[in-house]
């Protein structure tokens, strides 16, 4: 079945209600700015107090991070028990190996470029994950946006990378699109945040229709 991560979590309900859901990632924003970002303590407490509710080895962890320096990534890692880093921002294949924690490349795919452009440098950037043991995935490329954009792509550009590579879809996804999505693109997980908020909360409700759809879509 396709994988699922909820990002985005700030709270211990919510980051249960995606557990029980079976998402196979909780994702925490990191990255300086944005609308979701927790302060290292901040993400600490939560997931102390997740950890103390739920089982131990349910969802993998994901700390999202971009053009950060990697002491405070590692700090991160450890005092949150991060199982993966996202990276969101610019961070070169060297800096990748300074992690104490596997990387989640996200590669921002330019529809700007000619369509044969577009998936040849988004291939060449998943490759470059992929090849070292990482994972990638895929959003859309928005000038000036990090950690994610809310906002769909060209799926027919995301199945030719996906026939050839595993990788993780992100961009719009809801549990109204995200069972076409998994269908047109068939990645190896799917990845949402503001598709299950509700006026920029996190929604238990939409947070259970999206892992139905994910399960459906099998």
């Amino acid at each position: 079945m396709t994988k699922f991560k909820i990002c985005g979590l700030r709270d211990v309900y919510h980051a249960i209600t995606a557990a029980d859901a079976g998402a196979d990632y909780l994702g925490f924003n990191f990255v300086e700015g944005v609308r979701r970002q927790l302060q290292p303590d901040e993400a600490e407490n939560l997931i102390t107090d997740y950890r103390s509710r739920e089982k131990d080895g349910e969802p993998a962890l994901v700390g999202l991070f971009a053009n950060q320096p990697a002491d405070f990534i590692n700090a991160a890692i450890k005092s949150c028990g991060l199982d993966y880093v996202q990276l969101c921002g610019d961070e070169p294949v060297g800096f990748w190996a300074t992690l104490d924690a596997p990387v989640m490349r996200q590669v921002r795919v330019m529809e700007s470029l000619p369509r044969v452009e577009a998936v040849t440098d988004a291939l060449r950037k998943v490759e470059m994950a992929v090849s070292r043991g990482h994972m990638a995935l895929l959003d859309k490329h928005q000038s000036g946006s990090l950690g994610g954009t809310g906002k769909t792509f060209d799926w027919t550009i995301a199945w030719e990378i996906a026939r050839q590579y595993p990788v993780h879809l992100a961009g719009g996804l809801n549990p109204e699109n995200v069972g076409s999505a998994i269908k047109s693109v068939s990645p190896l997980g799917v990845d949402v945040s503001s598709g299950v908020e509700t006026e920029g909360v996190k929604d238990a409700d939409k947070i259970n229709a999206f892992a139905r759809a994910v399960r459906m879509s099998k």
